[in-house]
């Protein structure tokens, strides 16, 4: 009994710390692809500013004001009727995260590149910077504060989100939201239990930095 005990107990090991690890993984890939492309977005409603542009951009809200099962079941039939080799791939996963948390990326990326002044955009290509280069060694480096406060947005939501990923994820895949999901919808609270609290200590030091983040930006 004592053996099958601690087998069991193994194998839960396991099993939650390949969660933290799926979980990470696929946080912090839908952090960063949220943010990167969120930036020529934002950067084009900012300097160049028109109808086209923030339709564009208004079109990203709309995407993430809907229900995370709307825009999973829509992967699902286009990846099935149209692309059948992306169906429940990472690939998928990540689409989904970035049509549904972007708009976190956006608001922010708008609000620090508001706030670069456009003058050295211009003194830089000048000296010679390429566009690309102007917007990433001088904008984005003035915007640093909103583009670490949309990734962080980005990394909260997606490691607590649950719907888009167990429609979506490739098979075998469980992360600390699906593994508390499906403990909990066994009753098994006292399994349960360890997901929910690694999710929660995940979101302290992100939240803490948020809340930095706004203190220095009210000037407190």
């Amino acid at each position: 009994t004592h053996c099958i005990s601690s087998a069991a107990s193994d194998v839960y090991k396991r099993q939650l710390l390949d969660a933290f690890r799926q979980t990470m993984m696929l946080a912090l890939s839908g952090a960063a692809l949220t943010t990167l492309a969120a930036i020529p977005m934002a950067w084009l409603t900012i300097r160049h500013p028109s109808r086209l542009y923030r339709f564009l951009e208004g079109c990203n809200y709309i995407t993430s004001s809907l229900p995370g099962i709307v825009v999973a079941l829509a992967l699902v039939t286009t990846t099935i009727h149209i692309v059948r080799p992306l169906y429940q791939t990472e690939f998928t996963v990540l689409l989904a995260y970035l049509l549904m948390f972007m708009p976190r990326a956006l608001v922010n990326l708008r609000a620090g590149i508001a706030q670069a002044p456009v003058e050295l955009e211009q003194v830089a290509a000048s000296l010679g910077r390429s566009p690309l280069q102007t917007l990433m060694t001088v904008t984005i480096r003035l915007a640093a504060p909103g583009v670490a406060t949309g990734a962080t947005l980005g990394f909260l939501a997606i490691i607590n989100e649950l719907t888009a990923t167990l429609l979506l994820a490739p098979n075998g895949t469980r992360t600390l939201a699906t593994g508390f999901w499906a403990l909990t919808s066994e009753i098994d609270y006292p399994a349960a239990a360890p997901y929910a609290l690694i999710l929660v200590l995940l979101s302290l030091p992100w939240t803490w930095f948020l809340y930095t983040q706004s203190q220095k930006m009210a000037g407190l």
